[in-house]
């Protein structure tokens, strides 16, 4: 059984789901939420639509989008020479938290694929986010819905922070259940190459597809997330095991202002300190991450210093998106 399907039904709202379908066909821009994180769709087949993304963000336009699609019977529609290995991924973990990259199909406008011959797709597991694909019957470009290169949106609230009044609508999904981008997996070439680690790991891809799964090369497709700094908050933020942790707190001068972010309760309790103390699960400590990232950079602190996680199994996706973000600030 896929994992990482939602069944909150309660959570679609007719009303809104036509409104956002109008709103798609019209060529405008609304905020959807996804299992990993709120984005910023648009109709993937309008290259205008999708211009909007680009320019909402500040994003690169070197930089490709994924393409949502309501499951792997539109694979078709956008892509070619599409490898078995494609489906037996799909069967097991669409709809959820991995992204494709295939062959384009001839149509796709290059602003979708940064101008590769290559095209990332998904199956969103959030029932929102399938009652939209449902409706549309389309692919919906869908990055991450922050100002480029910043902490991404896992709430309704963090989509409008960024945006106000700049995208017509916000759909509502509750709090993104996995709070992390998803997985991709290269599939254009012979061997399943791992672009962007996410909550569904090298274990689980190669349980399915009985082979390595290697990871991303200097020859790799460039895809979403994949820039050296990515996923930062605005203050400055750095990493630290932990003993090196401890060590620079009890430097701190009385008005160094800081937040420490940390799976270890407080050992001390100095009144420049803010401690946010996170779960010991990689699952749990993901779907936090994003929302304490923001949390943080709201409290208006000299920085923000964080507790040096696992690199490996559950915890890979985590470590990468700490390492991007933090990646200005240890240069």
């Amino acid at each position: 059984m896929n994992k990482f399907i939602t069944k909150a039904k309660d959570m679609i709202n007719k009303k809104d789901i036509l409104k956002a379908d109008e709103l798609l066909r019209a060529g405008e821009v609304i905020g959807l939420p996804t299992e990993t994180v709120y984005g910023l769709a648009a109709d993937a087949s309008n290259p205008e639509a999708v211009k909007k993304i680009f320019a909402l963000k500040n994003r690169p336009i070197d930089h490709p989008l994924i393409v949502h699609i309501a499951s792997d019977r539109y694979l078709k529609d956008w892509a070619t020479d599409i490898p078995e290995r494609a489906y037996q991924l799909t069967r097991a973990f669409w709809p959820g938290p991995l992204t494709l990259i295939l062959k384009k199909a001839p149509f796709v406008s290059p602003i979708i694929t940064g101008g590769q011959d290559t095209i990332g797709l998904r199956c969103p597991s959030h029932p929102v986010a399938q009652a939209v694909l449902q409706v549309f019957q389309g692919g919906i470009a869908a990055p991450s819905a922050n100002r480029f290169g910043y902490t991404s949106a896992t709430s309704a609230n963090h989509v409008r922070q960024d945006f106000g009044d700049e995208i017509p609508l916000v759909l509502e999904g509750g709090v993104s259940q996995i709070g992390i981008e998803s997985t991709i997996v290269d599939l254009t070439s012979n061997s399943p190459t791992i672009l962007r680690p996410g909550m569904i790991t090298q274990a689980e891809l190669e349980a399915v597809l009985k082979c390595p799964a290697l990871l991303s090369s200097k020859n790799s497709p460039r895809v979403s997330g994949s820039l050296a700094s990515h996923y930062a908050p605005k203050t400055p933020t750095s990493i630290f095991e932990w003993n090196d942790l401890l060590a620079h707190c009890n430097k701190l001068a009385p008005t160094d202002q800081v937040t420490v972010i940390a799976r270890e309760k407080a050992p001390f309790h100095l009144p420049q300190i803010i401690w946010k103390e996170m779960p010991d699960n990689a699952e749990r400590y993901a779907q936090l991450l994003y929302h304490t990232l923001r949390e943080s950079d709201q409290l208006g602190v000299r920085e923000i210093l964080i507790e040096q996680v696992p690199h490996e199994g559950d915890w890979a996706a985590i470590y990468d998106r700490l390492k991007r973000a933090t990646v200005r600030n240890e240069n």
